[in-house]
């Protein structure tokens, strides 16, 4: 190919997306992860932070002017409509700058990490699908031992996305997620081994 090969690595909250693309990064790919992306487009004096604070008022900010993250959270994810409001004004942000870092990559392939990627238009713009599966039960165990607060806040989350099924269904490539990091790595190892022969590239 004329341009690194690009790889859109997609999951379910707490499937291990994060982890998976550090290994990645580790084996030479360059990543590009839409949630940090996500987080900069809406830092005091964006653009985006004003239309979110017309949009949706002065409670879903901190004494400092920035975003209070978990009372937007808590907004989204009970009412789809205020959800939808805040997707139009984030996603054309985030696809334009996640598209200037793609273009902007070097390395063989580029990894771009979409939670939210069975519904998104960056799909039009990747190569493979990657999906790090694993259980609901994994999942919800990995928020209530992060910031979730209840089991029933998990479940809502989890409600909120695509569903397993859904994720599959789009995959060219699976890793599972639901055994140790050391079965991990091996699974990385092997997808980037794959990929790194669609490109007729030596293997590390």
């Amino acid at each position: 190919m004329s341009r690194p090969l690009r790889i859109g690595l997609t999951g379910g909250i707490a499937s291990g997306k994060t982890t998976v693309s550090d290994l990645f990064a580790k084996l030479g790919a360059t990543v590009v992860v839409t949630d940090i992306i996500a987080r900069e487009v809406v830092a005091p004096g964006q653009p985006a932070l004003d239309e979110i604070r017309t949009a949706f008022g002065e409670e879903v900010l901190n004494a400092d002017g920035s975003l209070d993250r978990g009372a937007m959270r808590q907004l989204i994810f009970a009412d789809d409509t205020a959800r939808e409001r805040l997707e139009a004004i984030l996603h054309p942000k985030i696809q334009a700058e996640t598209l200037r870092r793609v273009a902007a990559a070097d390395g063989p392939y580029t990894i771009v990490v979409v939670p939210l990627l069975a519904d998104s238009p960056l799909r039009a713009h990747l190569d493979r699908i990657l999906v790090v599966d694993c259980d609901e039960s994994t999942q919800i165990r990995r928020l209530l031992e992060r910031d979730t607060e209840s089991e029933q806040q998990a479940r809502r989350i989890l409600a909120a996305q695509a569903s397993r099924e859904q994720r599959l269904a789009i995959a060219d490539d699976v890793i599972e997620n639901n055994l140790s990091l050391a079965a991990l790595a091996e699974q990385v190892s092997a997808i980037h081994d794959r990929y790194i022969a669609l490109l007729n590239l030596p293997a590390s």
